[in-house]
């Protein structure tokens, strides 16, 4: 766009004498241009701008026009893209690809001019202290391996609205436990409470056919009635209404991702270590926020003197099968339990098993729906004495701890197919009664030997592997109390005055001992009034090694 100063400066250099073309390609002005405005004698704010309202090429879509019009009026939502290859299709030929860009632009005036009224979003003011925001994100992303395996995760992300003051706690899935959890964790780290705690609808924490929406109201409420808080709910599909946890989300997940760019890897040794990458990233995210969330703690409410237990309690029964059902999932517990009721408590990540007032089994919990974990110790015992039941047990595969218990079974198929379950099933017997690890390492050297597979070589095996040499012996020789009569003997010490007092023997100096000598006696006491130093009581026999 021309300026003023750009046209009062062409006039300068033509007043100059300078090359028309010249003059204008030093101010940076078209020779066209210029001549336009050395024509019009005007500046560029004196000349008052005239739209035109005339076309200058046909209009292409003038006949079918009414058309487009009267399906826009009928559903606004269809793109100008969908209109155009209908007008393809039932005038073949008379309009080219070229012409799409023509028909946007008119589909667009029409909308800006006709069409219906867009949604308004009304900027909100934040008081200190008031509303805090959480939500539900995942990380897959974010490309984080443990020991080179993915560590596929979401995370809680706890922020208040006002000081953008934030916590995140990680998880694997959204439920009432993980939000609970999360929740308690920002709470308690913060030290303080606010007014209300505002979420998405929660619908996916919500799993169907286990609890309903009312008996998950009723827990989320205890919760928030806890911290005495209010909670408020966004519109279904409204994401915009929690803008604070979702930009929130956005902004933390790029600065993980930076974190991870600037460390180089973004493989870590153990989930501690990841833990701890997130709890310096928040706190560096946070010390920026100091003076606004010193304006918010002024005005939280206090906690209250215990946190709330984040699990779900469940009575269920152990079945027959040496099994419990919890929330569609199947854990395995001991066999001495079944027919009894057992407490099973479901936390964010594990399910604690309770009977008579004892946890007795601490398992990992599952994710997801009709998933199942059995424990081969728990069902070892009886399983070796029904080994036909092996071949068609509805949860075989958890009874192969690894990939060598499953290639050995694989390899007793082939040499003993009649035998093969009896003696895998004594091998997972031997390593429940010896060692896991040790009956593994023992079947590692065994499929590589290609040598004999049963359960009597995995026993001789492991037998001699267990054979340690022993620890040297250290033998530490009595000592001689009379070593300490060489001390009695010795000549009397002299004083502080430089005075000395005769002994029996010769001197020895009070203090640091000779180097001839053992080192100042442990437990001496001071000099007797013989001379003598005198001792207190010195244990009989050998000595500490």
């Amino acid at each position: 766009m021309i300026t003023n100063q750009q046209v009062r400066k062409l006039r300068l250099l033509d007043g100059q004498g300078i090359a028309k073309e010249v003059a204008a390609l030093r101010v940076g002005m078209d020779a066209k241009t210029a001549r336009k405005y050395r024509r019009r004698g005007k500046l560029p704010s004196e000349v008052v701008s005239m739209d035109r309202n005339w076309r200058t090429r046909r209009d292409l879509f003038a006949e079918v026009w009414p058309e487009i019009e009267a399906k826009l009026q009928v559903n606004a939502g269809l793109e100008a893209k969908t209109l155009f290859a209908d007008l393809q299709r039932r005038f073949p030929g008379r309009f080219a690809d070229g012409q799409l860009r023509t028909l946007q632009r008119q589909v667009k005036s029409w909308r800006a001019q006709s069409g219906p009224a867009k949604e308004v979003f009304f900027a909100q003011v934040h008081h200190p202290g008031r509303l805090a925001a959480s939500d539900f994100t995942r990380c897959t992303d974010l490309g984080v391996t443990i020991n080179g395996s993915p560590f596929e995760h979401m995370l809680y992300h706890f922020v208040l609205t006002y000081s953008n003051w934030e916590a995140v706690t990680v998880c694997f899935s959204e439920s009432f436990e993980s939000l609970s959890e999360g929740l308690q964790n920002a709470l308690w780290e913060l030290g303080a409470a606010p007014q209300m705690h505002r979420t998405d609808r929660l619908t996916a924490a919500v799993q169907p056919g286990i609890e309903g929406p009312e008996s998950f109201k009723q827990r989320y409420q205890a919760l928030l009635s806890h911290y005495g808080m209010q909670g408020q709910a966004i519109q279904a599909g409204k994401g915009n209404e929690n803008g604070d946890a979702e930009q929130s989300h956005h902004q933390f997940k790029r600065a993980v991702d930076q974190a991870l760019m600037m460390r180089g890897s973004r493989d870590f040794t153990s989930r501690d270590s990841y833990l701890e990458f997130l709890r310096e990233l928040c706190g560096q995210q946070n010390a920026g926020r100091a003076v606004r969330l010193a304006e918010e703690v002024a005005l939280l409410r206090p906690l209250p003197s215990h946190r709330l237990e984040a699990c779900k309690r469940l009575r269920v029964r152990v079945e027959t099968g040496s099994i419990i059902k919890v929330q569609t999932n199947v854990y395995s517990v001991a066999s001495r339990l079944i027919g009894e009721w057992v407490d099973a408590r479901l936390y964010a990540e594990r399910v604690e098993v309770w009977y008579a007032q004892k946890m007795v089994e601490q398992l990992p919990r599952l994710r997801g729906r009709g998933k199942h974990r059995i424990d081969y110790r728990h069902v070892i015992d009886w399983l070796v004495r029904k080994p036909g039941a092996f071949a068609d047990y509805r949860y075989r595969e958890d009874l192969f701890p690894s990939s060598h218990f499953r290639m050995a079974y694989d390899v007793l198929r082939q040499r003993q197919p009649a035998r093969s379950a009896k003696e895998y099933l004594r091998i997972l017997h031997l390593a429940a009664r010896e060692s896991e690890a040790g009956v593994e390492a023992v079947l590692v050297a065994l499929l590589k030997e290609d040598g004999r597979m049963d359960a009597a070589a995995v026993g001789e095996r492991l037998r001699q592997q267990g054979q340690v040499p022993q620890a040297t012996e250290v033998t530490v020789a009595a000592v001689d109390l009379s070593v300490y009569d060489a001390l009695l003997d010795g000549k009397e010490a002299e004083d502080g005055e430089g005075q000395g007092r005769e002994g029996e023997a010769g001197s020895v100096s009070e203090g640091a001992a000779s180097a001839s000598l053992p080192d100042q006696l442990r437990g001496a006491g001071a000099a007797g009034a013989a001379g003598r130093a005198e001792l207190r009581a010195v244990p009989a026999g050998a000595g500490a090694a």
